[in-house]
């Protein structure tokens, strides 16, 4: 068993499915902890609204729209690749018996919502993730809660469950409970309910209940 449970002092807040986001920065460097040269985002419409692209019905955060600029220029600048799904499941209501259909991102059709990510966008990420040896997941790649669009969710897990020399960190309450129910948590290597603590930690803030623990 290889994973480890931690609890972060801060609460996670679920996300709509449209806004959330999956964070890998894959490579081990010498120099530094992480070295994110890859950056990879599941369905989020300010990012798509940014490149031109359809979004559908999705649920749109309107005032993420300039900050999603903001981020593909800055990756741009140090040199991390954005890494956006190619195709994705898309639905005519947010509902478990939804009628769906698999299309490419720039066909997102008026009236549809994207619920998870198509069979390209799978074997993208999989693909992407082969030489990895550090992963870091906040966030799930669809709405995992309904079978329907729960395949890239479990596709992803399943891999990182696999990835036996690399070290693989869950981070978020959604992301905790999507690999526990693709029947994976204890093949990860750390798992916390903290996303946005953990997302924090790595920009380098100082978590107050961290730094609580260093001044005891």
């Amino acid at each position: 068993m290889r994973s480890f449970r931690g609890a972060c002092p801060t609460p996670t807040r679920s996300l709509p499915p449209s806004s959330s986001l999956s964070l890998f920065t894959p490579h081990h460097s010498p120099s530094s902890l992480f070295t994110p040269t890859i950056l990879t985002l599941c369905p989020i419409p300010p990012l798509f609204l940014s490149s031109g692209l359809p979004v559908g019905a999705s649920l749109v955060e309107e005032d993420k729209i300039e900050l999603a600029k903001e981020l593909e220029v800055k990756a741009k600048a140090k040199g991390v690749e954005f890494i956006l799904p190619v195709d994705v499941v898309v639905a005519d209501k947010f509902a478990p018996d939804a009628n769906t259909q698999v299309v490419d991102v720039a066909d997102i059709p008026d009236g549809w919502m994207g619920l998870d990510i198509g069979p390209k966008s799978i074997d993208l990420l999989q693909k992407t993730l082969g030489d990895c040896q550090t992963v870091i997941w906040n966030g799930p790649m669809g709405v995992f809660e309904f079978d329907a669009f729960a395949k890239g969710t479990f596709a992803i897990a399943d891999t990182l469950a696999n990835m036996n020399d690399a070290i693989t960190i869950i981070g978020g309450g959604d992301s905790v409970a999507a690999v526990e129910k693709a029947g994976v948590a204890d093949k990860m290597s750390h798992i916390s309910t903290g996303g946005g603590a953990s997302l924090e930690l790595l920009e380098g803030k100082v978590l107050p209940g961290v730094a609580a623990l260093n001044e005891a």
